[in-house]
């Protein structure tokens, strides 16, 4: 721990003792960021989009969903409850 603090530059001020690192997780995390977009194209577009929205659905029962079909592309708008739910589909499912 004492060579990652004597490697950092004077302006930051680390003090986590676990990971060598901290963050306000406020600057992370905005209150009203609840909404995820995403774009599939292709043929299975539809089928994939479905898919993403049953899993928000099952893991985050007040999720609401929107696709829309556009040709062969299919928006998907997941509005979750909270945004910290929003960021965690992110993180389970790389996106």
């Amino acid at each position: 721990m004492k060579g990652i603090i004597a490697g950092q530059a004077h302006t930051v001020n680390d003090t986590c003792t676990d990971c060598g690192s901290f963050v306000d997780i406020g600057a992370v995390i905005d209150e009203h960021d609840t909404e995820l977009a995403l774009h599939f194209h292709g043929e299975s577009a539809m089928q994939d989009a479905q898919t993403l929205a049953a899993r928000a659905s099952a893991r985050f029962d007040k999720t609401q969903v929107k696709i829309t079909p556009e040709g062969e592309d299919v928006h998907l708008v997941l509005t979750f409850d909270v945004s910290a739910e929003k960021m965690i589909f992110q993180l389970q499912n790389g996106l």
